[in-house]
């Protein structure tokens, strides 16, 4: 555990001196402000904070492989995956270590996008349970999004090309219940288990649902789970 939060730590600092994070930071708020302006700061005011979960978990569509791309990638293009991999540090520590600072990054997000509630409040009353069930909603889909693009960084030693499979892979499971709609039948219901997007909708009623919570965590757990997976195969190769 010490050496995973160590690791954690590193990859950290490696975020803040990398001036993508900075412009990926600066992309999320410009883009969620000024949605947050053009639908709240003009009459008639509605005191909801569901169209602010809508706007940030869309942004976070393509913030997110901006933010995991070179989490690996650089690793594989520089050669320093060799030493990484030869390190006393077992490869599950390791992915788990960039996994954690990538979480840290995403919570900084979210929590900073807790300014919009806090402007809307001085409109009206918010709906308490809505908002913080929202917003844990918001944190446990950028998670999940987070692992999605960490196995993705995993995958190539470009970063354009990780960026790209990772937006992809995204892309398919937030879609996939609108394909399931399509479709109809019993295909709409076996896709819409797998919709990232639409488990957050109980949440999003200020009712908290294990099973919704169940799914994120086994989501992000499967995609660490790959992720190793890949490593591993690049050890032995």
């Amino acid at each position: 555990m010490r050496r995973t939060l160590a690791l954690a730590k590193k990859e950290l600092q490696m975020y803040f001196y990398s001036p993508i994070a900075y412009a990926a930071f600066a992309f999320f708020f410009v883009i969620a402000g000024y949605f947050f302006s053009a639908n709240f700061l003009y009459p008639p005011y509605v005191v909801d904070v569901r169209p602010i979960f809508g706007t940030i978990t869309f942004i976070f569509l393509f913030i997110i492989p901006l933010l995991t791309m070179r989490l690996v990638s650089d690793e594989l293009r520089m050669g320093t995956d060799e030493l990484l991999l030869t390190s006393p540090a077992s490869i599950s520590e390791i992915v788990i270590g960039k996994y954690l600072a990538a979480l840290v990054v995403q919570l900084l997000l979210v929590v900073g996008s807790l300014i919009y509630p806090l402007i809307l409040s001085a409109y009206g009353t918010l709906d308490h349970p809505v908002l913080w069930m929202s917003y844990l909603a918001m944190f446990l889909l950028g998670a999940a999004m987070m692992a999605v693009g960490l196995f993705a960084s995993s995958l190539s030693a470009h970063q354009m090309v990780s960026g790209i499979v990772g937006f992809a892979l995204l892309l398919v499971f937030w879609t996939i219940e609108w394909l399931g709609d399509t479709i109809g039948g019993k295909v709409k219901d076996y896709l819409g288990t797998f919709s990232i997007v639409g488990r957050a909708a109980n949440f999003q009623k200020g009712v908290l649902d294990f099973a919704d919570v169940l799914f994120y965590v086994t989501f992000i757990a499967v995609f660490v789970v790959l992720s190793i997976q890949v490593l591993e195969r690049k050890r032995w190769r």
